[in-house]
């Protein structure tokens, strides 16, 4: 496969997936990630440690997705059988690692004592439902000759243009097997199969720009990881990536629409980006300390 293509920088916003789903579910949540500099009320070290805050959950899926990364770069270097033993140990050692540098959402709000050996034991549930599918039997069997062309969380956060709009869909884990090409994204959270297929929409088209590669030979998978493994391909086709495109420039406008420069991704005064009336959302909200929506 060829290499990925890079980009000059540019000021102006990327539409991701993620992205959007924050605008689109508290545009003031929104304004706090994105634009925590042109806040005039909160000095911008308070704004960056509270989007900093972790979860048990949260930090459950990234402990999971870097262990999956560093076990597949680990296979790049050597094809030897998974010793479980040094990989378990090797797991909780991550754990404990990220859970004791972390702040966690549940302990400033709540003072909840995170306990390692607690979130371990999720991890390691969900690790073992992955190393035990047929999968990653697969993919043992099947990928390992053309390690040196997996692409494992590319560095950088995904960049590509999607017809000319900047935008982000930085993969998971993607490799080649014969002649096509596999993109897999683990999900630990709830099934969401609409917005996941969204999600790897987006990730197809972005092996389809750098790499050239014919639509039809790139096969997303949504990977889900707990309770059980379980999996859903993404079927994709010339009038979805047409529909996607279409979602991808309307979603991009929206976002455009509260700024008041686009080139320089200038925002509206935050008084602009509306409080949100959703009491369940403003419960976990990690600004509920600052926003006034979630204190009313």
């Amino acid at each position: 496969m060829k290499y990925i293509k890079k980009f000059n920088y540019t000021s102006i916003l990327g539409w991701s997936a993620s992205r959007y789903d924050r605008f689109s579910n508290c545009k003031r949540q929104y304004f706090y990630d994105y634009y925590p500099k042109f806040d005039k009320d909160t000095p911008l070290e308070k704004i960056r440690f509270l989007k900093s805050l972790t979860s048990r959950d949260l930090e459950t899926g990234n402990i999971v997705h870097d262990i999956i990364r560093d076990m597949f770069k680990r296979y790049q270097k050597s094809t030897k059988p998974l010793n479980k033993d040094r990989f378990f140990k090797y797991s909780y050692y991550i754990t404990e690692n990220y859970c004791s540098s972390k702040a966690f959402f549940e302990h400033h709000y709540n003072s909840e004592i995170i306990l390692v050996p607690q979130i371990y034991a999720k991890v390691k549930n969900i690790l073992e439902n992955f190393i035990n599918s047929s999968r990653f039997t697969w993919i043992e069997k099947n990928a390992f000759s053309k390690s040196s062309e997996w692409i494992i969380e590319p560095e950088g956060f995904g960049e590509t243009r999607i017809n000319d709009l900047k935008a982000f869909c930085k993969v998971d884990f993607l490799f080649p097997v014969a002649d096509k090409i596999y993109i897999m994204d683990w999900k630990t959270g709830k099934p969401n199969q609409k917005k996941h297929s969204k999600q790897l929409t987006g990730y197809a088209l972005w092996a389809n720009y750098h790499f050239g590669k014919k639509i039809g030979d790139i096969l997303p998978i949504i990977v889900y990881l707990y309770p059980q493994y379980d999996e859903k391909s993404v079927e994709i086709n010339d009038c979805s990536l047409t529909e996607f495109a279409k979602t991808v420039a309307t979603e991009t406008q929206d976002m455009y629409g509260y700024l008041t420069d686009i080139e320089k991704n200038i925002p509206k005064d935050k008084k602009e980006f509306p409080l949100n009336d959703n009491k369940f959302l403003c419960k976990y909200c990690s600004y509920k300390e600052i926003c006034p929506g979630c204190r009313r």
